[in-house]
């Protein structure tokens, strides 16, 4: 049976239908997850242990994460960054300043979900696109810069700074140690970052699957829909803000089509920030499920996109 090679078949598939798998079992077994037999065992741990599973998956992160940057890489890598970090960061404080509920927009959208899924760049995505696309190598590892959006953190700092949410001192510090750790251990030493970042693709299924498992699918339908608008604004506003930084940095603007995406892991930051910030908890389920939807919409219009913007330009320089 080839189940994997139909699993990668389904955009963000190795993310996607183990969430829906643990989403089922929320669903339809409820009662199982109330069982002290159940809450003791390994099954349990499982389909319940979503921090330690997050936790691990952010060390073998990081490990890939490398220090050393030069020239046109750092150039590339940080204005793209700063982008789409100073892009969140402007949405959240007109979220704060228009809506007076902020875990209920429009559409069910929550400021949480939004600032999650705008925060963070599909970085396989990206890779593949500028490594068949780009006219530079340094262009794919300029990503080795924008990869600090991964994880909670930038989404915690975003939404606490702009007054949507309150979270302690320490709480940034634990947030971001993992990640911090997995940097630390790949950069100082070659073989560890090849040992850990091999562990980023067995976690994902693993870590989707306890996510799915504090889902209902009660609220699919509502959910699902919105994260496609999701997914839309997500690649139409960063699209733009990202092409023009990239034109002004040199660039002939590819590079910041084809970072106007949202990342696979960006699906585990509600989680992650509600387990932080109570205020959070009750819509968590939801903005994991619409930001899910948002990595998939996103990881299909994306790449359409830059290579349609690719071939443009490239038909421009040749008749030049």
């Amino acid at each position: 049976m080839k189940i994997k090679a139909a699993i990668d078949k389904v955009p963000g598939g190795m993310m996607l239908i183990p969430l829906l798998i643990g989403a089922l079992i929320r669903t339809f077994f409820p009662q199982v997850f109330d069982m002290p037999e159940f809450k003791s065992s390994f099954t349990g741990g499982l389909l319940t242990g979503t921090s330690a599973l997050l936790a691990a998956f952010y060390i073998c992160l990081g490990s890939t994460i490398r220090f050393q940057a030069t020239g046109y890489i750092l150039k590339k890598g940080v204005s793209l960054w700063v982008g789409k970090i100073g892009t969140t960061f402007l949405i959240a404080l007109l979220i704060k300043a228009i809506f007076p509920d902020q875990n209920n927009l429009f559409l069910g959208l929550s400021a949480l979900a939004i600032v999650a899924a705008f925060s963070d760049t599909n970085g396989g995505l990206y890779m593949a696109l500028m490594g068949q696309l780009g006219k530079k190598k340094e262009d794919v590892a300029a990503y080795s810069i924008m990869s600090l959006e991964s994880g909670p953190f930038f989404t915690m700092l975003i939404l606490g700074v702009a007054g949507l949410a309150s979270f302690p001192i320490m709480a940034f510090v634990f947030a971001i140690l993992p990640l911090l750790l997995g940097m630390i251990l790949g950069n100082l030493d070659e073989k560890m970052r090849e040992f850990l970042s091999k562990g980023q693709d067995v976690i994902i299924p693993l870590f989707s699957l306890a996510i799915g498992a504090g889902i209902n699918l009660t609220n699919v339908v509502k959910a699902g829909f919105s994260g496609v608008i999701l997914g839309i604004g997500v690649v139409v506003i960063t699209g733009i803000v990202l092409f023009l930084i990239d034109r002004l940095t040199g660039g002939d603007g590819v590079a910041g089509i084809a970072a106007s995406s949202t990342a696979g892991n960006a699906s585990a930051v509600p989680m992650a920030v509600a387990a932080v910030y109570s205020g959070y908890s009750s819509i968590a389920a939801d903005a994991t499920l619409q930001v899910t939807a948002c990595v998939i919409v996103t990881a299909i219009l994306t790449p359409l996109l830059t290579t349609w913007f690719a071939r443009r330009a490239q038909r421009r320089s040749s008749q030049a």
